[in-house]
């Protein structure tokens, strides 16, 4: 059975997810195996497209959640994480 993993996390970068973040996430999610969404409100984005990221129209303080379902979710969530903590390398 696929390991599914979920962390919920905030988009910090003053600029919001815009399209270098939306890039890089896309970029990312496109090593691993697993399907990996990202969702806000009611919406739902696959975070291997950039302009499925870019739908959400998530400003600054945005809660989101990642969910990633296959053999390396933990890794994709852990990575993805990773990448708003450090908010894209932007506000630095």
């Amino acid at each position: 059975m696929d390991d599914v993993q979920e962390r919920t996390i905030r988009v910090g970068n003053s600029l919001g997810l815009h399209a270098r973040p939306a890039g890089k996430i896309s970029q990312e999610a496109q090593r691993y195996a697993a399907s990996i969404s990202v969702h806000s409100g009611g919406m739902e984005a696959d975070a291997k497209s950039i302009l499925d990221l870019l739908s959400l129209a998530a400003p600054q303080g945005t809660e989101l959640r990642l969910r990633a379902q296959g053999p390396d979710a933990a890794q994709a969530i852990s990575s993805l994480t990773k990448m708003f903590e450090d908010m894209f390398g932007e506000d630095r």
